[in-house]
Protein backbone atom coordinates (compact mmCIF):
# COMPACT_ATOMS: atom_id res chain seq x y z
CA UNK A 1 0.00 0.00 0.00
CA UNK A 2 1.43 3.36 -0.93
CA UNK A 3 2.01 6.21 1.52
CA UNK A 4 1.27 8.77 -1.18
CA UNK A 5 -1.85 10.90 -0.83
CA UNK A 6 -3.04 9.23 2.42
CA UNK A 7 -6.21 11.33 2.54
CA UNK A 8 -7.53 10.09 -0.80
CA UNK A 9 -10.70 8.06 -0.44
CA UNK A 10 -10.25 4.29 -0.85
CA UNK A 11 -12.54 2.26 -3.10
CA UNK A 12 -14.14 -1.14 -2.49
CA UNK A 13 -11.53 -2.61 -4.85
CA UNK A 14 -8.71 -1.11 -2.70
CA UNK A 15 -10.19 -2.62 0.46
CA UNK A 16 -10.63 -5.96 -1.27
CA UNK A 17 -6.94 -6.04 -2.30
CA UNK A 18 -5.94 -5.55 1.34
CA UNK A 19 -8.41 -8.24 2.46
CA UNK A 20 -6.83 -10.72 0.02
CA UNK A 21 -3.39 -10.01 1.53
CA UNK A 22 -4.84 -10.69 4.99
CA UNK A 23 -6.38 -13.98 3.85
CA UNK A 24 -3.05 -15.07 2.36
CA UNK A 25 -1.29 -14.12 5.59
CA UNK A 26 -3.78 -16.16 7.62
CA UNK A 27 -3.30 -19.19 5.35
CA UNK A 28 0.51 -18.90 5.66
CA UNK A 29 0.41 -18.57 9.46
CA UNK A 30 1.57 -14.94 9.52
CA UNK A 31 -1.61 -13.96 11.38
CA UNK A 32 -3.67 -15.85 13.91
CA UNK A 33 -7.47 -15.81 13.68
CA UNK A 34 -7.89 -13.01 16.22
CA UNK A 35 -5.43 -10.74 14.40
CA UNK A 36 -6.99 -11.60 11.07
CA UNK A 37 -10.51 -10.74 12.25
CA UNK A 38 -9.35 -7.45 13.81
CA UNK A 39 -7.47 -6.38 10.68
CA UNK A 40 -10.24 -7.51 8.33
CA UNK A 41 -12.77 -5.49 10.31
CA UNK A 42 -10.47 -2.44 10.17
CA UNK A 43 -10.04 -2.96 6.41
CA UNK A 44 -13.74 -2.82 5.63
CA UNK A 45 -14.19 0.19 7.92
CA UNK A 46 -11.31 2.12 6.33
CA UNK A 47 -12.28 5.12 4.24
CA UNK A 48 -8.87 6.48 3.11
CA UNK A 49 -5.52 5.15 1.96
CA UNK A 50 -4.00 6.45 5.19
CA UNK A 51 -6.26 4.10 7.16
CA UNK A 52 -5.50 1.13 4.90
CA UNK A 53 -1.70 1.52 4.82
CA UNK A 54 -0.85 0.31 8.38
CA UNK A 55 -2.99 -2.82 8.10
CA UNK A 56 -0.53 -4.72 5.87
CA UNK A 57 2.67 -2.76 6.57
CA UNK A 58 4.29 -5.63 8.50
CA UNK A 59 3.05 -8.44 6.21
CA UNK A 60 4.92 -8.24 2.87
CA UNK A 61 7.60 -10.91 2.81
CA UNK A 62 8.51 -13.94 0.72
CA UNK A 63 5.43 -15.03 -1.14
CA UNK A 64 3.40 -11.96 -0.19
CA UNK A 65 2.93 -9.01 -2.52
CA UNK A 66 1.35 -5.81 -1.20
CA UNK A 67 -1.66 -4.58 -3.17
CA UNK A 68 -1.22 -1.83 -5.70
CA UNK A 69 -3.55 1.14 -5.41
CA UNK A 70 -4.60 2.88 -8.58
CA UNK A 71 -3.99 6.58 -7.85
CA UNK A 72 -5.90 7.55 -11.01
CA UNK A 73 -9.11 6.30 -9.36
CA UNK A 74 -10.68 5.01 -12.54
CA UNK A 75 -14.43 4.45 -12.20
CA UNK A 76 -15.75 0.93 -11.78
CA UNK A 77 -17.47 -0.52 -14.83
CA UNK A 78 -21.22 -0.92 -14.70
CA UNK A 79 -22.16 -4.37 -13.42
CA UNK A 80 -18.74 -5.00 -11.84
CA UNK A 81 -18.54 -6.67 -8.44
CA UNK A 82 -17.03 -3.52 -6.95
CA UNK A 83 -20.25 -1.64 -7.62
CA UNK A 84 -22.37 -4.40 -6.07
CA UNK A 85 -20.63 -4.45 -2.67
CA UNK A 86 -22.33 -1.36 -1.26
CA UNK A 87 -22.02 -1.62 2.53
CA UNK A 88 -24.84 -0.64 4.85
CA UNK A 89 -27.27 -2.82 6.76
CA UNK A 90 -29.11 -4.56 3.94
CA UNK A 91 -32.64 -4.00 2.71
CA UNK A 92 -33.98 -7.19 4.34
CA UNK A 93 -32.49 -9.24 7.18
CA UNK A 94 -34.99 -12.08 7.68
CA UNK A 95 -37.82 -14.09 6.13
CA UNK A 96 -40.34 -16.59 7.53
CA UNK A 97 -42.62 -19.13 5.87
CA UNK A 98 -45.05 -21.15 8.01
CA UNK A 99 -47.21 -23.35 5.79
CA UNK A 100 -46.55 -20.76 3.10
CA UNK A 101 -43.64 -19.38 1.11
CA UNK A 102 -41.38 -16.38 0.73
CA UNK A 103 -39.11 -14.86 -1.92
CA UNK A 104 -36.24 -12.42 -1.87
CA UNK A 105 -35.28 -11.56 -5.43
CA UNK A 106 -34.53 -8.73 -7.81
CA UNK A 107 -32.69 -5.58 -6.73
CA UNK A 108 -32.17 -5.92 -2.99
CA UNK A 109 -29.19 -5.60 -0.66
CA UNK A 110 -28.08 -8.77 1.10
CA UNK A 111 -27.06 -8.03 4.70
CA UNK A 112 -23.99 -9.48 6.34
CA UNK A 113 -26.29 -12.13 7.87
CA UNK A 114 -29.69 -13.06 6.47
CA UNK A 115 -31.85 -15.36 8.63
CA UNK A 116 -34.72 -17.38 7.19
CA UNK A 117 -37.10 -19.98 8.62
CA UNK A 118 -39.48 -22.37 6.87
CA UNK A 119 -41.94 -24.74 8.58
CA UNK A 120 -44.11 -26.78 6.23
CA UNK A 121 -43.28 -24.18 3.67
CA UNK A 122 -40.59 -23.00 1.31
CA UNK A 123 -38.51 -20.04 0.38
CA UNK A 124 -36.30 -18.70 -2.39
CA UNK A 125 -33.33 -16.38 -1.83
CA UNK A 126 -32.23 -15.11 -5.24
CA UNK A 127 -28.90 -13.24 -5.25
CA UNK A 128 -28.46 -12.90 -9.02
CA UNK A 129 -29.41 -9.23 -9.19
CA UNK A 130 -28.71 -8.36 -5.56
CA UNK A 131 -26.17 -5.98 -4.05
CA UNK A 132 -24.15 -7.04 -1.01
CA UNK A 133 -23.55 -5.25 2.27
CA UNK A 134 -20.14 -6.90 2.62
CA UNK A 135 -17.57 -8.95 0.75
CA UNK A 136 -18.71 -11.98 2.75
CA UNK A 137 -22.36 -12.64 3.62
CA UNK A 138 -24.06 -15.45 5.50
CA UNK A 139 -27.43 -17.00 4.62
CA UNK A 140 -28.67 -18.82 7.72
CA UNK A 141 -31.45 -21.28 6.83
CA UNK A 142 -33.66 -23.20 9.27
CA UNK A 143 -35.88 -25.65 7.37
CA UNK A 144 -38.30 -27.85 9.36
CA UNK A 145 -40.30 -30.14 7.07
CA UNK A 146 -39.80 -27.52 4.42
CA UNK A 147 -37.27 -26.39 1.88
CA UNK A 148 -35.33 -23.40 0.66
CA UNK A 149 -33.30 -22.57 -2.41
CA UNK A 150 -30.40 -20.14 -2.56
CA UNK A 151 -29.71 -18.95 -6.12
CA UNK A 152 -26.33 -17.38 -6.82
CA UNK A 153 -24.92 -15.90 -10.03
CA UNK A 154 -21.80 -17.24 -11.78
CA UNK A 155 -18.59 -15.90 -10.29
CA UNK A 156 -19.71 -16.04 -6.64
CA UNK A 157 -17.91 -18.40 -4.27
CA UNK A 158 -20.22 -20.60 -2.19
CA UNK A 159 -19.41 -22.25 1.16
CA UNK A 160 -21.99 -24.63 2.70
CA UNK A 161 -21.83 -25.28 6.45
CA UNK A 162 -25.39 -26.38 7.26
CA UNK A 163 -26.36 -29.49 9.20
CA UNK A 164 -29.11 -31.86 8.06
CA UNK A 165 -31.03 -34.49 10.06
CA UNK A 166 -33.25 -36.55 7.80
CA UNK A 167 -32.63 -33.68 5.46
CA UNK A 168 -29.66 -32.01 3.89
CA UNK A 169 -27.79 -29.08 2.42
CA UNK A 170 -26.81 -29.13 -1.24
CA UNK A 171 -23.03 -28.87 -1.57
CA UNK A 172 -22.85 -29.22 -5.34
CA UNK A 173 -21.74 -25.61 -5.88
CA UNK A 174 -18.94 -25.69 -3.31
CA UNK A 175 -15.38 -25.59 -4.56
CA UNK A 176 -16.10 -23.37 -7.57
CA UNK A 177 -13.55 -20.52 -7.44
CA UNK A 178 -14.97 -17.03 -7.24
CA UNK A 179 -14.10 -14.23 -9.61
CA UNK A 180 -11.73 -11.47 -8.38
CA UNK A 181 -13.69 -9.02 -6.26
CA UNK A 182 -16.82 -11.20 -6.12
CA UNK A 183 -18.54 -11.79 -2.78
CA UNK A 184 -18.40 -15.04 -0.83
CA UNK A 185 -21.75 -16.55 0.21
CA UNK A 186 -21.76 -18.82 3.26
CA UNK A 187 -24.86 -21.00 3.64
CA UNK A 188 -25.40 -22.18 7.23
CA UNK A 189 -28.27 -23.47 9.32
CA UNK A 190 -30.22 -26.61 10.13
CA UNK A 191 -32.57 -28.84 8.14
CA UNK A 192 -34.89 -31.42 9.74
CA UNK A 193 -37.03 -33.41 7.32
CA UNK A 194 -36.25 -30.68 4.88
CA UNK A 195 -33.59 -29.43 2.55
CA UNK A 196 -31.66 -26.38 1.46
CA UNK A 197 -30.58 -26.26 -2.18
CA UNK A 198 -27.97 -24.07 -3.82
CA UNK A 199 -28.25 -23.30 -7.53
CA UNK A 200 -26.03 -21.27 -9.83
CA UNK A 201 -27.99 -19.50 -12.56
CA UNK A 202 -27.63 -16.63 -14.97
CA UNK A 203 -29.91 -13.62 -14.66
CA UNK A 204 -32.73 -13.24 -17.16
CA UNK A 205 -30.88 -10.31 -18.72
CA UNK A 206 -27.72 -12.39 -19.10
CA UNK A 207 -29.67 -15.30 -20.59
CA UNK A 208 -31.29 -12.89 -23.04
CA UNK A 209 -27.88 -11.45 -23.92
CA UNK A 210 -26.46 -14.93 -24.57
CA UNK A 211 -29.51 -15.88 -26.66
CA UNK A 212 -29.09 -12.70 -28.67
CA UNK A 213 -25.38 -13.44 -29.16
CA UNK A 214 -26.19 -16.96 -30.37
CA UNK A 215 -28.91 -15.63 -32.66
CA UNK A 216 -26.57 -13.00 -34.05
CA UNK A 217 -23.90 -15.66 -34.49
CA UNK A 218 -26.30 -17.80 -36.52
CA UNK A 219 -27.24 -14.78 -38.65
CA UNK A 220 -23.57 -13.95 -39.18
CA UNK A 221 -22.81 -17.55 -40.21
CA UNK A 222 -25.75 -17.53 -42.64
CA UNK A 223 -24.62 -14.20 -44.06
CA UNK A 224 -21.07 -15.54 -44.40
CA UNK A 225 -22.31 -18.66 -46.23
CA UNK A 226 -24.47 -16.52 -48.49
CA UNK A 227 -21.56 -14.23 -49.29
CA UNK A 228 -19.34 -17.25 -49.96
CA UNK A 229 -21.98 -18.77 -52.27
CA UNK A 230 -22.42 -15.46 -54.09
CA UNK A 231 -18.66 -15.09 -54.43
CA UNK A 232 -18.37 -18.65 -55.78
CA UNK A 233 -21.22 -18.01 -58.24
CA UNK A 234 -19.57 -14.78 -59.38
CA UNK A 235 -16.26 -16.60 -59.84
CA UNK A 236 -17.98 -19.30 -61.93
CA UNK A 237 -19.78 -16.71 -64.04
CA UNK A 238 -16.57 -14.74 -64.50
CA UNK A 239 -14.70 -17.89 -65.56
CA UNK A 240 -17.51 -18.74 -67.97
CA UNK A 241 -17.39 -15.25 -69.48
CA UNK A 242 -13.62 -15.49 -69.88
CA UNK A 243 -14.00 -18.89 -71.58
CA UNK A 244 -16.61 -17.51 -73.99
CA UNK A 245 -14.47 -14.46 -74.73
CA UNK A 246 -11.51 -16.70 -75.39
CA UNK A 247 -13.59 -18.91 -77.69
CA UNK A 248 -14.89 -15.88 -79.64
CA UNK A 249 -11.36 -14.52 -79.95
CA UNK A 250 -10.10 -17.87 -81.21
CA UNK A 251 -12.92 -18.14 -83.78
CA UNK A 252 -12.28 -14.58 -84.89
CA UNK A 253 -8.58 -15.30 -85.37
CA UNK A 254 -9.34 -18.44 -87.41
CA UNK A 255 -11.87 -16.54 -89.53
CA UNK A 256 -9.29 -13.86 -90.21
CA UNK A 257 -6.73 -16.51 -91.13
CA UNK A 258 -9.10 -18.08 -93.66
CA UNK A 259 -9.91 -14.68 -95.17
CA UNK A 260 -6.20 -13.95 -95.42
CA UNK A 261 -5.54 -17.27 -97.17
CA UNK A 262 -8.42 -16.70 -99.62
CA UNK A 263 -7.17 -13.21 -100.34
CA UNK A 264 -3.68 -14.48 -101.11
CA UNK A 265 -5.09 -17.20 -103.37
CA UNK A 266 -7.02 -14.59 -105.34
CA UNK A 267 -3.87 -12.56 -105.75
Amino acid sequence: MTDDAPELRASDADRERVAEVLRDALAEGRLDMTEFEERLDATYKARTYGELTPITRDLPAAGVTPPTVDMLKRPEQDGSWGRRIVGGEGSSTWAVAVMSGFQRKGRWTVPRRFNCFAFWGGGEIDLREANFADREVEINCIAIMGGMTVIVPPGVEVVVRGIGIMGGFDQGEEGVPGEPGAPRVIVTGFAFWGGVGVERKLTRAEKQRLREERRQGRLDRKASKRELAESYRDDIQDAHRRMLDGHRSLMHDRHEERRERRRRGED
